[in-house]
């Protein structure tokens, strides 16, 4: 499939299309724990599988799990049956422990199951892209240095964050070229922590790290999308300086402000809040905020509906329908 005229399809096309970024309720369908899906590739593809099987997304995606990186560089992870993985400690503290650090090998971890989950879906869903993920390079350093250090840090030591960040990116160079060999289509770049940033910090310390992945995988076959779900608007040029093909922003964004600022040629994906409304709404109002983004953003042709970041397990069925419902009814009307 060759994603720059796929998304160059979707913008000269009227109609929408959703690809909200979602696994969990897959997980749930396929009568899997969470735990299962983050440690076992297949039970991971078979509960992306039972979404695409279900619903009329137009891309699968994969599960956003920020401590699968983290694990390969040797962070502890504390694993639920119910709730996302989580790194229970910090790993490197000075430039010392920084300089000492390894750049772990694809066959560290957990990185062969989620290899085997993206080659399954590659291999099984057609007609549609599948887009893999990963962590961006400043929140996997936040990951391994503890983000409330990282963020004095940037300041009080920035060569020690510098040559963690460039450790980071070496690896996630060498994983994201792995997942592309999968067969994918793409990759979801999460880079939440940097949206806690200035637009100049994003830049220095975020950007120049992400446009380094950008360039290494991204070609007619294969597109990066940049998720900052911590962005309001004030890292948003930060952001575009890395060149991805598609950005994906939280529902903290203003998506006209988020169209109004992206360039027309790039997708923009958001941004429906996936906690307070689709776990914790009720289906009646997971239709009106819906049908009302959609409405906002009707005269924007490269807007693609989406949760603002990853749909959490246990958010009920019902208003998932409900969201699809309230697409599919934008698109005949």
């Amino acid at each position: 499939m060759k994603m720059k005229q796929w998304i160059a399809g979707i913008i000269e096309n009227p109609q929408r299309i959703a690809i909200p970024i979602m696994t969990h309720p897959g997980i749930e369908m396929t009568g899997k724990t969470v735990e299962d899906a983050v440690t076992d590739g297949q039970v991971h593809f078979e509960a992306i599988k039972a979404l695409n099987d279900r619903y009329p997304s137009a891309a699968s995606t994969v599960i956003m799990d920020l401590t699968v990186e983290a694990e390969a560089f040797g962070c502890a992870i504390n694993f639920s049956k119910d709730e996302v993985p989580t790194v229970s400690k910090r790993l490197v503290n000075n430039m010392e422990e920084v300089q000492q650090l390894a750049v772990p090998t694809l066959s560290t971890g957990r990185i062969p199951q989620y290899l085997h989950a993206n080659r399954s879906a590659a291999g099984s869903i057609a007609g549609k892209p599948v887009l893999s993920g990963c962590i961006g390079p400043y929140s996997l350093a936040g990951r391994l240095f503890d983000m409330t250090e990282i963020m004095i840090a940037i300041y009080t030591e920035p060569d020690t964050i510098h040559l963690l960040l460039q450790k980071c990116t070496q690896f996630l160079i060498d994983y994201t070229k792995a997942l592309k060999a999968t067969g994918v289509n793409g990759v979801l770049v999460a880079e939440p922590a940097a949206g806690l940033l200035s637009n100049e910090d994003c830049l220095g310390f975020s950007s120049v790290y992400v446009k380094q992945m950008v360039e290494a995988v991204q070609d007619d076959q294969f597109m990066v999308v940049l998720h900052n779900c911590g962005n309001t608007g004030q890292c948003t040029d930060a952001m575009l300086q890395t060149g991805a093909w598609a950005y994906h922003f939280g529902n903290a964004m203003d998506m006209t402000l988020a169209l109004d600022t992206c360039p027309a040629n790039a997708l923009v994906m958001g941004n429906l809040d996936p906690v307070g409304l689709f776990k914790m709404s009720t289906p009646g109002q997971v239709k009106k905020v819906t049908l009302d983004l959609l409405q906002r953003t009707a005269k924007y042709r490269n807007f693609v509906l989406s949760s603002g970041c990853d749909i959490p397990p246990h958010t009920p069925i019902e208003n998932i329908d409900a969201f699809y419902e309230a697409f599919m009814s934008f698109r005949t009307e």
